[in-house]
């Protein structure tokens, strides 16, 4: 566990950030030559010039709900709505289907995922089997993980979801060292074997992805002989991010580059506050740049006691997407920025909506440096511009809003 994949992951900082930013500029020329969604969302940006974070920084976000849109505008053309750069052919070997449908393209060379990295930080070897649960079924998170494994020199079990009692018994008889799939559905075959006294003494590690993994799970399974990592990753980026033997956040990926930016904006945060998670990848067959997950999440500060010298963040934190309905009128995470950003005196904003039984309340907290005569009205006023909604106005000192990432709450009773 104390080995690292590759030199990669213990390179320096700044030798990564040199390293990533002369890989952007040629990611960037490579999307837009060669996919027609980033020929159009990044035309008239120079790709030689977009070398440094803040350069990149300037470059529009592309957020999930906006490549389902241009996918079904441009079906049955092009399935990837013009972000792929493969289409057909060789190089292509699979095509995978998220919610919505979004169509992704899995390409044919090993570890195209790039799971392998995070299978290594949670103890797997060459020679080990991986009893993989992950559904095998149109969507791709078996493959991100099998990919990984094999490219480990794994072999591994499709054991794909649900017929807990059959898979009990192949764990029994294959003897698998160690478990790729969910945490809930890890509990629920060590307690369906717990009840039946099926024999699943040889899983000893986990690789989970999907979904929450609260340290009281960990530790639950800990005591039942499994020790249990997880990793962020998605259908469209491939692994983002994973955890160390160190439990301390989650180590970011060499693969892609990350900025965490105020919900609803593309503007990065200081470190240490919580953002949307945005994601570059520097996969060139399926070039990404500036996508958004929708996930919130924060940069913890230092590197990782595991040696590892990437940026560390903490993991999911919630949905950066707090769009909600007012008085019949949708108020976007947007909206609260622009009124924001028309007064220097702001330094963050919070739309706290309250009320019950339709009567909605709005109420814009604002922390300020200084606290000009008037402003209070200026921006009530600004927000009902904006918006078309009144809102009462609260100027509180710097530091005075939570640090989660909220910019919109929804404070309502439902009851």
């Amino acid at each position: 566990m104390t080995a690292h994949y590759d030199a990669l992951e213990t390179r320096s900082s700044a030798q990564r950030e040199v390293e990533q930013m002369t890989a952007l500029s040629a990611q960037i020329a490579h999307a837009q030559q060669h996919t027609a969604a980033f020929a159009r969302i990044l035309q008239g940006f120079d790709a030689q010039q977009v070398n440094s974070r803040v350069a990149l920084a300037r470059l529009p976000v592309t957020r999930k709900h906006e490549l389902l849109e241009l996918q079904k505008a441009l079906r049955p053309a092009d399935s990837f709505g013009g972000f792929s750069a493969l289409l057909r052919g060789p190089k292509l070997a699979r095509i995978f289907a998220s919610p919505g449908p979004i169509y992704e393209p899995d390409g044919a060379r090993p570890d195209y995922w790039r799971s392998a990295r995070a299978m290594a930080a949670a103890g797997f070897v060459a020679g080990d089997l991986v009893h993989n649960s992950f559904s095998y079924h149109m969507t791709p998170g078996a493959f991100i993980m099998e990919s990984g494994a094999l490219a480990l020199g794994c072999t591994v079990f499709p054991a794909g979801t649900g017929q807990t009692e059959q898979q009990l018994a192949a764990i029994a008889d294959l003897r698998p060292d160690g478990y790729a799939g969910t945490p809930s559905f890890l509990r629920i075959l060590v307690e369906k074997a717990q009840e039946t006294g099926a024999d699943i003494a040889s899983l000893k590690k986990a690789l989970v992805s999907g979904e929450a993994f609260p340290p009281s799970l960990r530790d639950w399974l800990a005591e039942r002989g499994i020790t249990a990592y997880q990793c962020y990753a998605t259908a469209d980026l491939g692994l983002v991010a994973y955890e160390t033997a160190s439990r301390q956040g989650m180590v970011v990926d060499e693969g892609v580059i990350t900025e965490i930016v105020r919900p609803g904006t593309g503007d990065p945060v200081v470190e240490g506050e919580v953002g949307e998670l945005v994601v570059t990848t520097l996969n060139p067959d399926y070039p990404l740049i500036r996508f958004g997950t929708g996930d919130l999440t924060a940069v913890l500060p230092g590197q990782c006691p595991s040696g590892r010298t990437n940026t560390r963040i903490k993991g999911w934190m919630g949905r950066a997407d707090q769009t909600t309905k007012v008085r019949g009128m949708f108020v976007h995470p947007g909206q609260v920025d622009q009124v924001a950003k028309r007064f220097p005196e702001v330094v963050k904003a919070r739309l706290v909506v309250s009320g019950e039984m339709a009567n909605d309340q709005m109420a814009l907290r604002v922390e300020v440096r200084s606290q000009a005569d008037g402003l209070a009205q200026r921006i009530a006023e600004a927000v009902r511009d904006i918006t078309k909604l009144r809102a009462d106005i609260e100027l509180l000192p710097r530091g005075a809003l939570p640090n989660d990432g909220k910019v919109i709450e929804d404070a309502r009773s439902y009851q």
